[in-house]
């Protein structure tokens, strides 16, 4: 495994126990420049954990709750006049950080939630006709909890496709239980900073340089076509979708210490990129339930390429 991100992981899993894939896919995204939907049921760590990212690189960390009543300036800022010189100033957001938390994005009104559109696939803010860049690097990393509906807005398509994962934490085995209560017995600290946001950036750069074989390339294609043609959907993954898994699965096979995206990269990581960008069809409800079920359906049914570099 590359060094940095051994760092990296070996680091927050010392809050996070026994989530190591859910750690290495974050890990992903983070090198992949992307956003993440994190989806589970309360007290597993969602929250925790995107702070023990931000605090393992030393970047700025900005949590916001979502609720009914945000507004969508509470998220981007906004301009006001200075009334000493009488021109206006940008007074900046939650959002203008390294890592923004955007807790139960699923409680705030549609138009809040359209607020992070922009932020998320242009990576700046406008506010009345100036735009205004985010630090690099920068990451949205949001929270909603599937199992309590009462309060909430359904995510539209458009904003969902604009996340490069979607993630399930999971309950710990009773082994990983027993070490949870062991180290929660004490007074909680946080956790030192391993690698820096610089160290980020470079490693960005070298996932970007890493090798596709063009038979990869069809095979990411080739998933992607299944999830449009399959019976189970009504709507497929789109061509954002394909670039998600394509450059996510460059970052992971750097992470694993290869500068040569093989198969398996792809296939590890295809439910999580791309399920949650698909639609199902009664059919695919009533047979399969989810479409992390029918996404698995789908991936099985896809012929492997013999493996490239």
């Amino acid at each position: 495994m590359n060094e940095k991100i051994q760092m990296l992981t070996d680091n927050i899993e010392k809050v996070i126990i026994g989530k190591r894939e859910v750690i290495l896919k974050l890990a992903a995204a983070l090198l992949s420049g992307g956003h993440v939907l994190i989806e589970d049921v309360p007290g597993v760590g969602k929250t925790r954990l995107v702070s023990a990212l931000s605090e393992s690189v030393n970047g700025e960390c900005r949590r916001i709750q979502f609720t009914p009543d945000l507004m969508p300036s509470d998220i981007t800022g906004f301009s006001m006049i200075n009334t000493k010189t009488g021109e206006s100033e940008y007074r900046s957001g939650a959002a203008m950080c390294n890592f923004l938390l955007a807790d139960e994005i699923n409680r705030a009104s549609p138009k809040a939630q359209s607020a992070l559109l922009e932020i998320m696939e242009e990576l700046q803010i406008s506010v009345d006709g100036v735009t205004h860049r985010l630090p690099q690097p920068f990451m949205t990393l949001a929270t909603q909890n599937p199992v309590e509906t009462y309060g909430t807005y359904h995510l539209p398509e458009a904003q969902m496709d604009r996340f490069l994962m979607k993630l399930s934490i999971g309950y710990p085995d009773p082994s990983e239980e027993m070490q949870i209560l062991e180290k929660n017995s004490g007074e909680k600290c946080g956790l030192p900073a391993v690698i820096t946001l610089d160290d980020v950036i470079n490693l960005k750069k070298h996932a970007e340089n890493v090798r596709v074989h063009e038979s990869v390339k069809k095979y990411i294609i080739d998933i992607v076509n299944a999830t449009r043609s399959s019976e189970f959907t009504v709507l497929g993954a789109s061509p954002r979708g394909s670039i998600a898994l394509y450059t996510a699965s460059k970052s992971l096979a750097l992470i694993n210490g290869r500068n040569y995206v093989v198969p398996d990269d792809v296939k590890y990581l295809a439910v999580e990129v791309l399920a949650h960008r698909l639609m199902l069809s009664p059919k695919g409800k009533s047979v399969h339930g989810s479409s992390e079920s029918v996404m698995r359906a789908i991936l099985a049914g896809v012929a492997i390429p013999q493996a490239q570099v």
